[in-house]
């Protein structure tokens, strides 16, 4: 009974999702309040529908109700609670709900917290919203419904794949989620904009709440599924490239250039058409992402590969949804407003490079994502594009972004001074110059693009400073002036310092990481040892041990450094009962901000000797990957807390209808 009453749910959601769009768009034609306040509440009501058909599916997993289709093939009782619940959204079916709810969720923000938009510009981005609801719903509804029956429930479930239950992939789906489907509210503000020919500061301030969000909560997302790649997968590895990858990675690339753009916008009336064709992009790139996992044109171990059908059907979404915006676009583009000039040397200037180059990054993370896809589709021919493309292409544009990135907070508007940011940033370029030559003279092996990648790394984070530094006049002026100019500098100011130096953090990591890893893998048997970096790993034993819901060999690896013991690393074999499938738990021994990675293979006869295969990574200060994207979520975070965004643009008095 409780499944039936969740569809019913699901089904009232459609339908008033369906009534969101009718009434807003009737209170934007009639210019009615009372027909708008309508429509917003059914905006409302479609989302508490839809949580409500979200809370039966949880209960269904949390008490194994296998008389549902997507429990019986997504569950098993001996499923930890943790996994039961994650299992909610570890399906096609539930993570198209889950997607659902959170674009229903943000229609209802949209109505509740939209105060200070013109009554009309909200109505055609409730409407909007409305309309990307439905389509979404009738897909869930018709096409992929959750809450489905078996004929004849099974007597146990077949369970989720082992490699997803884990506590990152089971806080990873709604963090992800709320950033792709956040990007909704920006397509919608960017179509109403289209609408009512209305592009100009005050809208650029309405669409950056929103954005921030998006970018703070899709920034997480990406955080924890690169951080379940590296320890979860046992590769060794954070990040590959592979298109699901990068079908999260795009919407932020364009969602980063947005929040920049929106600034010109804001301040100085420009690049209003730039910014709406931003805001259409982020959420057709969201889309885009949605329909490579589900389609079953792509094979990863976070792919969804379902029915074909079902993925012509999201292309079909894709393209009529996108195709209209667009479209609404290139028609009413022409008629938006310029706003103002400004010199070549600008900050204006630096944040439209700033956008260049993140465009660019973005069409060499899509070519290089669609064209092996591309390729096969016309002559059958399977091929693959790796990291050796994306290092050639996307590394440089992204090395030529951080080069101009500290100057642009420092030029004024509309005319800058060139010289005069190269004297503020003399010393933020002499500390990132020592930090690539201490690099390349003291970290050996030498690595010239190592120590080059150190040096972009610390200028950023030392930009950054000299930017608070100038902020505050400090050493000009007396320190108690300058704790004064401290403590009163604006949110968005703290935001984006934040931003700014997580970003030269997580280029730290990065480079030194990828340039100076090193790695060993052996067949050891008990007693046996290996090498990796400076640390001397021998296998002392392994041990049989039973989990909630798996069998496993546990070993233990005692590490020493010059003879000393300084980790006791317990890698693990497992064996999912329930569907059979073989495992590795990853043993990270902690030095500082650097890994000692240890996996444990599997089990071999050498001459009636038992081995074991074991690799090892000495991973150098891989903390620091993983902490840059965690500050500049943060930073997002602190932005969006300003009060200036929190409160908007107050509206214009409109005279009663």
């Amino acid at each position: 009974m409780m499944a039936e009453f969740g569809a019913f749910a699901l089904m009232l959601g459609l339908a008033c999702a369906i009534a969101q769009t009718g009434l807003s768009i009737a209170a934007r034609v009639r210019r009615s309040s009372v027909l708008a306040a309508a429509g917003e509440g059914a905006a409302l009501a479609s989302f508490a529908s839809v949580a409500i058909s979200f809370a039966v599916l949880m209960h269904g997993f949390v008490v194994s109700d296998f008389s549902i289709a997507n429990v019986a093939a997504n569950s098993h009782t001996e499923k930890p609670l943790l996994y039961r619940v994650a299992g909610t959204w570890g399906s096609h079916e539930g993570s198209i709900l889950l997607w659902d709810l959170a674009l229903t969720a943000y229609g209802a923000a949209m109505a509740l917290f939209g105060r200070s938009l013109p009554r009309s510009l909200k109505a055609v981005a409730v409407a909007t919203q409305g309309a990307l609801g439905t389509v979404f719903l009738a897909y869930t509804v018709f096409a992929s419904n959750p809450l489905a029956r078996l004929a004849q429930a099974p007597v146990e479930g077949r369970s989720l794949n082992p490699l997803l239950q884990d506590p990152a992939l089971a806080v990873h789906p709604p963090f992800l989620y709320s950033g792709y489907v956040g990007m909704s509210v920006i397509f919608s503000l960017a179509v109403a904009a289209l609408v009512e020919g209305r592009v100009d500061a005050a809208w650029a301030r309405w669409v950056r709440p929103w954005a921030l969000a998006a970018w703070s909560l899709l920034t997480i997302g990406i955080t924890l599924g690169a951080f379940w790649a590296y320890y979860e997968l046992g590769w060794g590895g954070w990040w590959f490239w592979d298109p699901v990858e990068n079908a999260s990675f795009m919407p932020w690339l364009v969602t980063t250039a947005l929040l920049h753009s929106a600034i010109v916008t804001e301040k100085r009336g420009a690049l209003a058409g730039w910014t709406v064709f931003l805001g259409l992009a982020a959420f057709s790139f969201s889309m885009l992402g949605a329909f490579l996992v589900r389609s079953g044109v792509l094979t990863s171990v976070h792919a969804f590969a379902v029915d074909p059908r079902r993925g012509v059907l999201l292309l079909m979404i894709l393209g009529v949804t996108s195709g209209a915006a667009f479209s609404l676009f290139a028609w009413r583009a022409p008629k938006l407003g310029q706003g103002g000039v400004f010199a070549p040397v600008s900050r204006e200037s630096a944040l439209v490079l700033n956008n260049i180059l993140l465009a660019a990054a973005t069409a060499t993370v899509l070519l290089g994502t669609l064209y092996p896809l591309i390729r096969e589709a016309l002559t059958g021919e399977a091929i693959s594009v790796g990291p050796p493309y994306f290092n050639l292409t996307f590394t440089p544009l992204m090395a030529a972004l951080i080069l101009v990135l500290p100057a642009g907070p420092l030029l004024s508007w509309k005319r800058g001074d060139a010289v005069g940011v190269a004297q503020r940033l003399w010393a933020a370029a002499a500390v990132a110059l020592l930090a690539g030559l201490a690099a390349y003279a003291i970290v050996s092996p030498r690595k010239a693009f190592g120590a080059l990648g150190l040096m972009l790394g610390a200028w950023l984070i030392a930009g950054a400073v000299a930017e608070l530094v100038e902020r505050t006049r400090a050493f000009r002026v007396s320190a108690a002036e300058s704790w004064r100019r401290l403590t009163g500098l604006p949110r968005g100011a703290w935001g984006m310092t934040f931003a700014h130096l997580g970003l030269g953090v997580f280029v730290l990591g990065a480079c030194f990481e990828t340039g100076w890893r090193a790695e060993a893998a052996e067949t050891l048997p008990l007693g046996g040892s290996l090498d990796v970096g400076a640390y001397h790993l021998t296998l002392d034993s392994v041990t049989a041990v039973e989990g909630p819901n798996y069998d496993a060999d546990r070993g233990l690896i005692v590490a020493t450094r010059n003879g000393k013991p300084v980790c006791r690393a317990e890698p693990e074999r497992r064996l999912y009962l329930a569907n059979a499938q073989t495992t590795s738990e990853v043993a990270i021994c902690d030095r500082g901000p650097s890994h000692l990675y240890i996996v444990l293979g599997e089990k071999r006869n050498a001459g009636g000797v038992p081995v074991w295969l074991v690799r090892a990574y000495w991973n150098p200060w891989a903390v620091l990957i993983f902490l840059g994207p965690v500050i500049m979520a943060l930073g997002g975070l602190i932005s969006l807390s300003d009060r200036r965004l929190r409160l908007g643009v107050p509206r214009r008095r409109e005279q009663p209808a």
